[in-house]
């Protein structure tokens, strides 16, 4: 419960870090808390492990690297390097959650138009190479 508060809240401050122009200060604490909160919800080792994986070392190093150059103080380039990195290491998941939003029905009406459609499908193609 605590790693979903955390990683919520990161994925709050973060959210709200670039509505306001990208202060660097909540995107500082977003990544942060996102991170920690990752952490916690699936525990140290299988964290390690997934951010650490030799597959997934480019986008681990854009996802870490963008967090460094955001807590260094450049706020848009980070983000930047963050948003692909994070693209990269997550985009296993995307068909799991294009499906699951797909079933929800207001939303998977929305998904489901015609411009929208070609680009979801896109978006949930299980593609994993890195």
């Amino acid at each position: 419960e605590i790693g979903m508060g955390l990683t919520g809240f990161g994925v709050f401050f973060l959210f709200f870090g670039m509505i306001l122009f990208f202060d660097k200060a909540l995107l500082a604490i977003g990544n942060v808390l996102f991170v920690a909160g990752l952490s916690f919800v699936i525990g140290l080792e299988r964290t390690f492990r997934f951010f650490f994986q030799k597959h997934k070392m480019k986008a681990t190093g854009f996802f870490l690297g963008g967090v460094l150059i955001v807590l260094i103080g450049w706020p848009l380039i980070g983000m930047v390097f963050e948003i692909y990195g994070f693209f990269l290491l997550f985009r296993g998941f995307f068909p799991v959650v294009v499906g699951f939003i797909r079933r929800v029905p207001v939303l998977g009406y929305l998904l489901n138009l015609p411009g929208i459609s070609s680009l979801v499908d896109k978006v949930g193609e299980s593609n994993n190479m890195v």
